[in-house]
């Protein structure tokens, strides 16, 4: 079988490349080893599919931290605002959320999947599921893929677009990786990110708060140095492993990195109540408590935080709830602030790398020519996705990367089968 471009990968980069390669024209066959295309797709933004964001390309590389400025150059040629006009041409209609989060009017990602499949279909792109691929030959005019079934694929260009490690029930196992370093290139090192995080704490073996979420906290991850690293206020959770949520998860990556250099553990620390500031929440609560003296603390301090959140930090400071407030010392009301405000979570490790939403590491993009995704090593070997060192927030800025990388893959794959 001859192709003038195969991709290998039926995920939100490969189906772009697919389809970005066929709309020149090329021959183009897609060969994915799960049963369908597009899994990650129709599982991502909890089954809504957040395609993108209608934030600036500036906001949009700086939520993707992991090597964001590389995008650039793609960028100006398919951005973001491309990739709403490419899904509303294909006749999703999308909406936008908070944050400029992009998602398909019908909540449904099966809508975004089918209409990527329709578009191949359309141009008549060789889809083949269920296929694993064992070897890529790399040749001077011709590149081989060699299908566990022994089958020979020619092609004149090859995109890989297998993802990464993270969520590998889609398929993203690790596979494209020996084939990079084949063609000469260099896996940076892998690691989890968008991850939930482990913490061997008391409180957290007991299962203390296990199930409690905190809502608009901000949490901050310190170095040993006592240095603030990174910031992101949003929700969070505890669970009976250590804690997770949104603010936990943008956090994640700045935390594995100390771990991963020389930190045996790292802090992070929990500010239930960002908008206000030490001495403002002292002012407030120390008149409150005067006025209040036969009031329990329990009750002039509720809904200042979530009722089992209060009592937890209330018997870290070994205060009954109970205790009036004409009792109760300036020094005790100093140290729930303190909980309240920079509540130390202390961080052993994350959950493994296959539990993570997102891969850290992978191909060198020093080695991919950024306007084209094309290998700097080997003539018409393209790369795009998450298997290259690119990685960024969820809320749509993965898939961005994927789809703008797909794109460029694609056509740059159709463009120099020629050449």
């Amino acid at each position: 079988m001859e192709y003038d471009v195969a991709i290998i990968g039926g995920g939100p980069s490969g189906l772009m490349a697919a389809i970005g390669a066929a709309e020149q024209g090329a021959r183009t066959i897609l060969i994915e080893k799960g049963n369908k295309l597009g899994n990650k797709l129709a599982i991502s933004g909890g089954g809504r599919c957040n395609v993108t964001s209608r934030l600036p390309k500036e906001k949009i590389i700086e939520h993707i931290p992991g090597n964001g400025q590389f995008l650039y150059s793609a960028f100006s040629v398919f951005d973001n605002e491309d990739i709403i006009d490419f899904f509303e041409n294909l006749g999703v209609k999308l909406k936008e959320e908070d944050h400029g989060r992009m998602f398909p009017a019908s909540n449904s990602a099966k809508d975004v999947v089918q209409a990527l499949l329709t578009k191949l279909e359309q141009l008549n792109v060789k889809v083949m599921t269920n296929t694993s691929v064992m070897a890529l030959d790399y040749g001077i005019d011709l590149h081989t893929v060699i299908l566990a079934n022994q089958t020979k694929i020619n092609a004149k260009s090859i995109v890989i677009a297998v993802g990464g490690k993270a969520v590998p029930y889609t398929g993203s196992t690790g596979d494209g990786y020996p084939w990079a370093k084949k063609a000469g290139h260099t896996i940076t090192d892998l690691y989890p990110t968008e991850v939930p995080l482990l913490s061997n704490q008391l409180f957290i073996k007991e299962k203390t708060l296990q199930g409690l979420a905190l809502r608009d906290v901000c949490l901050t991850v310190k170095n040993k140095a006592n240095k603030q690293i990174i910031s992101h206020q949003m929700d969070m959770l505890f669970t009976h492993f250590g804690i997770s949520g949104p603010a936990v998860l943008r956090c994640s990556q700045f935390v594995v990195k100390l771990l991963n250099q020389d930190h045996q553990q790292v802090s992070v620390y929990i500010d239930a109540i960002p908008d206000q500031n030490k001495e403002q929440l002292y002012e407030i609560y120390r008149q409150l408590i005067n006025e209040s003296g036969k009031k329990s603390i329990k009750n002039v301090l509720k809904g200042i935080v979530p009722e089992r959140y209060l009592l937890f930090i209330l018997e870290k400071n070994n205060i009954n709830p109970e205790l009036k407030c004409a009792n109760f010392s300036q020094e005790q009301l100093r140290a729930i602030i303190k909980d309240l405000k920079e509540f130390e979570v202390i961080i052993h490790g994350s959950l493994p790398i296959e539990k993570a939403f997102v891969t850290g590491g992978g191909i060198s993009i020093k080695e991919i020519v950024p306007t084209t995704m094309a290998s700097k090593f080997v003539e018409r070997l393209f790369f795009c996705g998450e298997i290259l060192d690119i990685h960024g927030y969820t809320g749509g800025y993965n898939i961005t990367a994927a789809l703008v990388t797909g794109r460029l893959a694609g056509q740059n794959a159709a463009w120099q089968m020629s050449i």
